[in-house]
């Protein structure tokens, strides 16, 4: 089978998108309408986030139907009301006797600042995001930059929206060998610079102020969040620096996993942010990672986790080269 390099290519998996563009605000939904094995790892020290506690191994409920991403900050929660009564009409759930409750938990990040801060993500948005889903069957993958959660995303935010950069959504996969595929998906919106790990170099992230316009690949439009966090401006002003920031994601495989070996690889997954993201999981980012399991095929979890930390870092690239412009930010998809 020949991957289109999107979460998609795990089968079992569905991606749809809602956004305001006008806004710069949106949802993605990830479905699995048939239940997945989920687990989560929450790492940074400002997140948000609704029915994460079930995914914890000891607890009774084994397989989750969607997860939502999205904008609006904690408002946006709000959109995974659409998507279960998107769910329910389509009679998938956790059967309880009395009905049939479908499992979404959801993550969001903080977008109010471009854009506008009065319209957010709700239930009509997710559930326009869910009917919008396509699975693997699509003759494309889905959209990445300006869409879903990552509408309103937005890098390198140490001072302030000014000189910050557009991120957007991205997704990836790869197979890697006897038939296992293992995706991602993540929407970008993170306090630091997003580096190539190949080459150390920043693609995206806090601009230098200086004029002229962006030059992809060169050092001069960058400031170095992480060399400015040592500096006496930058020592200043961190106190102020803005707190609505986060990288928020998902990452899927067709190898069957346990709660708690799907747990392991959410927490695995998170080393593909720490590679991409400098500074990554700080008190000012709310990070947010899920680890689905829609298969059957045999796996070592760590091999599993390694490379999901392998295809969220490919991920997290593709989030902001595929990012235009937007909101005043400039951005790589549009240089």
């Amino acid at each position: 089978m020949k991957l289109k390099n999107a979460i998609t290519d795990v089968r079992g998996i569905e991606v749809g998108h809602a956004q305001n563009e006008e806004a710069l605000t949106g949802c993605t939904v990830i479905l699995c309408r048939k239940g997945a094995v989920a687990g989560v790892d929450v790492r940074g020290g400002a997140p948000g986030t609704r029915e994460t506690d079930l995914l914890n191994p000891i607890n009774l409920v084994q397989k989750v139907h969607a997860i939502v991403l999205a904008g609006g900050s904690a408002f946006g929660l709000d959109a995974a009301s659409g998507v279960m009564g998107y769910l329910e009409e389509q009679r998938i759930g956790f059967n309880t006797g009395a009905a049939k409750v479908p499992i979404v938990p959801a993550a969001i990040l903080y977008d109010l600042g471009l854009g506008r801060a009065d319209v957010r993500p709700d239930p009509a948005m997710g559930a326009k995001a869910a009917a919008a889903a396509s699975d693997l069957s699509a003759s494309s993958p889905p959209a990445e930059g300006n869409v879903g959660a990552g509408t309103g995303a937005s890098v390198g935010k140490m001072f302030g929206m000014g000189l910050a950069m557009k991120s957007g959504l991205g997704t990836a996969s790869m197979d890697i060998g006897g038939g296992v595929i293992v995706g991602a998906i993540v929407a970008v919106n993170a306090f630091g610079d997003v580096i190539d790990p190949a080459t150390g170099a920043i693609l995206a992230g806090l601009r230098s102020g200086k004029a002229g316009p962006l030059r992809i690949g060169k050092k001069e439009p960058f400031a170095d969040t992480l060399a400015m966090m040592k500096s006496p401006l930058g020592r200043g002003v961190l106190g102020l620096a803005s707190r609505g920031n986060t990288v928020i994601g998902a990452v899927a495989t067709n190898a069957k996993l346990t709660k708690a070996q799907a747990t392991k690889v959410a927490q695995m997954a998170q080393d593909g942010i720490a590679r991409t993201v400098r500074p990554a999981h700080t008190m000012l980012d709310g990070d947010v990672i899920f680890a689905l399991s829609t298969g059957t095929k045999k796996a070592d979890v760590s091999t599993i986790g390694a490379f999901a930390a392998e295809v969220l870092a490919q991920a997290i690239l593709r989030a902001v080269k595929h990012a235009r412009s937007a909101g005043g930010l400039p951005g790589l998809g549009s240089a």
